[in-house]
């Protein structure tokens, strides 16, 4: 059995240890045959296929190792990615690098407020107080606001800034700080807005869109494997993403077909034995394939197929 606290020559990939990135994140990494097993209440998983050490950590925490360079790969928030930015300058040595964008995990950042109350504006909460997750974004965005409405000069011309927000940071259950009389507003991650609803809440504004990434440090071992890793997760997120049609056609209307489905980057086509029919390959998009299949057949080609993907490099 490989010993766990034993990294030594691995490339280092951190994925979220719980929350809402977490499941898709494993699927993810078993659609690309990445191969381990987690030994209960371990933190650390070796790969049994690859010299890769597999670290479970919270989202936050991912940006910040990878971001700092003692993590070499990460899937976590790109909310997660720009707060540490917000809060810790990138240098030449330090920052993380976005190798992909991940199709799950997408959610808003939003300043939410009670549904009746004062505070209706992100302008109105100027000078009151203001609970999150997420100081730095939070922070940067009332910064942002306050440059654009500006203050009107007093008698002797003097500009102003109207004052920012005081943010006080709160780890979780952050919609709760207003029923408990420390926050005026909040701002908070928003998915479905199930929980924000049922807190008594709405928002009126969004300081951030997220979604998860695929995040590098700058100067990560093993290049080359973390090159195979990138183009297995962007086949896998392209085998959810398409199917694969095959049909038959008439070579004087192979052209036609072509225009109702061109496909990724062109379609696959060989000549049927004995005949002046052609063979199409050509990969759909899932939520297109119903409506293309109908028109290839109003178009005259036969015997059309959707296929699913397992993956695709």
């Amino acid at each position: 059995m490989d010993d766990p606290d034993d990294l030594y020559g691995l490339l280092l990939f951190a994925v979220p240890k719980k929350g809402r990135l977490q499941q898709a994140a494993l699927d993810l990494l078993a659609g690309c045959d990445i191969q381990f097993r987690r030994q209960d209440r371990l933190d650390i998983a070796h790969v049994k296929n690859h010299p890769i050490a597999l670290l479970f950590l919270p989202a936050s925490d991912i940006a910040t190792r990878v971001a700092e360079g003692s993590v070499d790969l990460g899937i976590t928030g790109s909310d997660q990615v720009s707060e540490y930015e917000a809060l810790n300058r990138p240098t030449k040595q330090t920052g993380a690098e976005k190798v992909l964008d991940l199709p799950f995990g997408c959610c808003k950042l939003q300043v939410q407020v009670p549904k009746v109350g004062v505070h209706q504006r992100p302008t109105d909460l100027f000078g009151c107080r203001v609970t999150t997750s997420f100081p730095g974004l939070a922070r940067l965005y009332f910064e942002r606001l306050a440059a654009q409405v500006g203050r009107p000069g007093d008698d002797h011309g003097n500009m102003g800034m109207p004052m920012p927000p005081k943010i006080t940071y709160q780890s979780g259950s952050v919609e709760a700080s207003y029923r408990m009389g420390i926050a005026d507003g909040i701002v908070d991650l928003v998915e479905s807005g199930d929980t924000m609803r049922s807190a008594g809440l709405h928002a009126i504004g969004t300081v951030f869109e997220s979604n998860a990434v695929l995040i590098r440090s700058r100067f990560p071992l093993k290049q080359e494997l973390m090159g195979k890793i990138a183009r297995r997760i962007k086949g896998v997120i392209a085998a959810q993403k398409y199917q694969m049609c095959a049909y038959n056609v008439p070579q004087n209307l192979l052209e036609k077909t072509i225009e109702i489905a061109p496909g990724k980057r062109a379609p696959t086509v060989t000549s049927l034995d004995g005949s002046d029919w052609k063979a199409v390959s050509v990969m759909v998009e899932k939520v297109k394939i119903a409506d293309v299949m109908d028109e290839l057949a109003g178009c005259g080609a036969e015997d059309i197929v959707a296929i699913d993907l397992a993956k695709s490099i």
